[in-house]
């Protein structure tokens, strides 16, 4: 059951997802404390189900810390936007910014993305790196799924989608209000608002260890990013039906053509040919169709968006 709402208590909130984050929250959440943001800081701990010894860790910086802390933990690993759900609907500040656990993002630059959002009234600030620290192929990736989004998601052109990002209380009570098994954050934000700013931060070199998104992880994002938040696949899938059936068509006449003019029609390469591309077409179509359906299938059936096991709440 998602929890009531309330008004703000404290000025500024921070959602940390954690996983495999043992050797940097300490530092973050050390750094972050030491802040003075305009009306008070709490922070938001929510361990994802990770596998090395997060919580423990977790556990022991509930006890010391010196700022307001919750701590919450995951049955299991359920994904970073489920993480970011789950922190939200804790959050209790005017604004809250939601960062990763792994110190690329300095905690320094929190004020001046709180201040920015706060000051100039926007409902959503996201930052953009003069410079990525993040492995080739990451920021490659990223560039394709902002590319991907300008087109499938109601999004401004040109927007950089950071997870470093900085949300009113307004939007973060419209986002949390999705129970979908599939969130994706940035786009649940393009439902709500259009006040959207953006401003350039520091991205730093990965402290320790690497990303914990793998090819397959980000291939997901995509996935939630394509298929719960616009109808474009399907629109896509349809192009090619009607692409495929106008070749066939043509291929139709081709052969007509031949055998009127006295040649016998072309040979088994060819047609091999346009059987397998048929064939290809349809699995495609097939394939974004069943996504659509298992997904559909998996919510009405109530998978769960994040299950808690565990929190440690101060103001409990």
């Amino acid at each position: 059951m998602i929890p009531e709402p309330t008004a703000p208590v404290v000025g500024l909130s921070i959602v940390v997802p954690v996983y495999r984050g043992a050797a940097t929250i300490g530092t973050l959440v050390e750094a972050l404390s030491a802040l003075r943001p305009e009306g008070g800081i709490e922070i938001i701990l929510v361990n994802d189900g990770s596998p090395d010894n997060s919580g423990d860790v977790c556990r022991a910086l509930a006890e010391t810390a010196t700022v307001p802390l919750t701590y919450i933990e995951h049955a299991r690993n359920f994904g970073e936007h489920n993480a970011v759900m789950t922190g939200l609907r804790h959050a209790r500040g005017a604004y809250v910014i939601t960062m990763d656990d792994d110190l690329q993002n300095p905690p320094e630059e929190v004020i001046k993305l709180y201040d920015h959002a706060r000051l100039g009234h926007w409902d959503v600030v996201y930052t953009r790196y003069a410079e990525k620290m993040h492995e080739g192929w990451r920021n490659l990736g990223s560039r394709f799924a902002n590319a991907v989004a300008d087109r499938l998601i109601d999004k401004p052109r040109g927007l950089y989608l950071s997870s470093f990002r900085c949300m009113s209380a307004l939007v973060v009570r419209e986002v949390a209000r999705y129970t979908g098994p599939y969130p994706y954050i940035d786009g649940l934000i393009m439902q709500v608002t259009q006040r959207i700013a953006s401003i350039e931060v520091l991205h730093l070199a990965r402290f320790e260890g690497r990303s914990n998104y793998t090819l397959v992880r980000l291939i997901r994002l995509w996935l939630n990013l394509a298929t719960s938040f616009s109808v474009a696949p399907l629109r896509f899938a349809a192009y090619a039906g009607v692409g495929m059936g106008f070749l066939g068509l043509m291929a139709a006449a081709f052969v007509m053509l031949e055998a009127a003019t006295g040649q016998p029609p072309s040979g088994w390469a060819s047609t091999m040919m346009v059987i397998l591309l048929t064939a290809g077409a349809q699995f495609v179509i097939l394939g974004v169709l069943g996504e659509y359906v298992g997904r559909a299938y998996l919510a009405a059936n109530g998978k769960p968006q994040g299950v808690i096991r565990e929190q440690i709440d101060p103001r409990a």
